[in-house]
């Protein structure tokens, strides 16, 4: 997925009130732009990282930039959430996600009194697919999920066994955002409840997968599968 351009580039001065952040342009300015990330951002919102800002062309906007991309060990991390879903959209459209190719996708399908990120239909199979967007590491190449305490994470896990149960095929897709990561596994130290709960849904028959990213200033696509570790 093709990204906003032209980027500007800065240094992270402070992520604060969650959706803020002050950054230094190279040209000496220091901006606040708009964070769209509701995590904790461990080890992305550190003072010093590199960062790429989209300036917005709506000039009754409150804020002017929107904070895109920021470095990590050497690789660029989109850290804004609001594309997760529109680069798996891209990949499951043109077949880049194997066990899912050839399927016809609808995005926000409802569900209950709930709504999963995507149905996948092929031939006489229906899907439901939600994805978690994945910026930490908890070891040396292994991303993990979340970077806080997710109930509403917990609570969609609950519901794919379920739906798993009433006949639908079900799947979470972590999209790994960290070019570092060969392998993935739940965050345990951090939201214990949803190892759990991941490791159930799993021995239930929702189907997991981890998919990392390319991310570039340019764009963001999928790159490869990665391995589970449960």
């Amino acid at each position: 997925m093709k990204l906003p351009q032209p980027l500007l580039a800065g240094r992270l001065l402070r992520r604060y009130q969650r959706f803020f952040a002050e950054v230094e342009l190279e040209d000496g300015r220091v901006v606040t732009a708009h964070t769209p990330n509701t995590g904790s951002m461990q080890q992305c919102a550190v003072a010093g990282h590199r960062v790429l800002l989209s300036p917005s062309r709506n000039p009754a906007r409150k804020l002017a930039y929107t904070w895109e991309l920021v470095e990590v060990n050497g690789h660029w991390v989109d850290v804004n959430t609001q594309r997760a879903n529109r680069v798996v959209e891209e990949a499951l459209r043109t077949g880049q996600i194997g066990t899912f190719a050839g399927g016809t996708v609808r995005p926000e399908f409802p569900w209950g009194a709930s709504r999963f990120d995507f149905l996948v239909e092929r031939q006489a199979e229906r899907t439901l697919l939600e994805v978690k967007n994945v910026t930490l590491c908890c070891a040396d190449a292994v991303a993990c999920f979340p970077d806080a305490v997710t109930e509403r994470g917990q609570k969609h896990l609950r519901e794919l066994l379920q739906a798993k149960g009433e006949g639908w095929r079900t799947a979470v897709l972590f999209l790994v955002q960290r070019g570092e990561a060969e392998a993935f596994t739940p965050a345990d130290a951090i939201d214990p409840e949803y190892g759990r709960l991941l490791r159930a849904a799993v021995a239930g028959g929702v189907e997991a997968l981890a998919c990392r990213t390319l991310v570039t200033p340019a764009e963001v696509t999928i790159d490869r599968e990665l391995a589970l570790i449960l």
